[in-house]
């Protein structure tokens, strides 16, 4: 299941919870999969949480043969993602899988971790997801709904309150809802596959208890189109994506200099532009 362009490119969907290119091999009631990548930037929602920079990223599922599961997925943050100064996210994933027809609905939910970070980081998001499969072209349509969490909220106006220390509205809660849909399939006699992705954001406007916001201009767009290439004879995967956003320069002025890398060749540039991601990743 394409977990995490809700949480990064190695994958297409994510992202936001099972990690990508799980290999499912049965040998009884219960099922481990996982994977372990590197990424040219983590990308959530179209919003760079690793400050343009790369990322190692990895999770492990359980599922039991009567489609309950629960898994884990890890990534390093730099920036804007690191949610009050940690520099680790630690997803907690839970949920059930059924047949529904010819479709597959799967119902859980994303508990957001941000260890050693400040205060009030980690957020709860519920999601639904239906997807199913035609040949090769697999599709897939979620909705994700995180309710009213401080996490979430619109503590301060812009970045130069935020900077005073002092938030304008300590306290506040908001809550996100994010919906997307993703398209795959592979070329057939190939080992490459196509992946498509869209999604829309509504959330908080502002800036959070910890600076950063999950859909930082209120509301917003993102998409990604790519490809992956199996290795044959191994567990590996290449991919590459061209990410975007609909964020607009002057939506992003009253949260700068926090939307911006922070330092490095990419210095003062949008975490949310346009960018080619790469990745490389292993299956188990």
């Amino acid at each position: 299941m394409f977990m995490k362009y809700q949480i990064a490119c190695a994958a297409l969907a994510l992202m936001s919870s099972v990690p990508a290119f799980a290999q499912e091999e049965p040998s009884g009631p219960v099922t481990v999969t996982g994977s372990v990548g590197l990424v040219s930037d983590y990308r959530f929602r179209g919003v760079s949480q690793s400050d343009r920079g790369m990322a190692i990223q990895g999770g492990l599922t359980v599922t039991h043969e009567s489609g309950i599961y629960v898994g884990t997925w890890g990534s390093n943050l730099a920036g804007w993602g690191t949610f009050g100064g940690s520099s680790m996210e630690l997803d907690l994933v839970a949920g059930y899988s059924m047949p529904i027809g010819d479709a597959t609905l799967d119902v859980g939910l994303t508990w957001y971790m941000y260890p050693s970070g400040a205060d009030k980081t980690d957020f709860a998001e519920p999601y639904i997801k239906l997807s199913s499969q035609v040949g090769p072209v697999k599709a897939l349509a979620g909705v994700a709904y995180a309710p009213k969490q401080q996490a979430l909220g619109k503590w301060y106006n812009n970045a130069d309150t935020y900077a005073t220390g002092i938030p304008d509205n300590p306290g506040d809660k908001e809550d996100n809802f994010y919906v997307w849909g993703d398209v795959s399939g592979a070329i057939p006699n190939t080992p490459v596959s196509l992946k498509a992705h869209l999604g829309w954001s509504s959330g908080n406007s502002g800036l959070g208890p910890n600076g950063t916001s999950v859909a930082p201009t209120g509301k917003y767009l993102d998409w990604l189109v790519g490809a992956d290439v199996a290795i044959p004879g191994t567990p590996l995967t290449l991919g590459i994506a061209y990410v975007d956003t609909d964020i607009a320069r002057v939506e992003e002025n009253y949260i700068r200099p926090n939307f911006q890398v922070a330092d490095g060749d990419n210095f003062g540039k949008s975490i949310a532009r346009s960018t080619v991601v790469f990745s490389i990743s292993a299956a188990f």
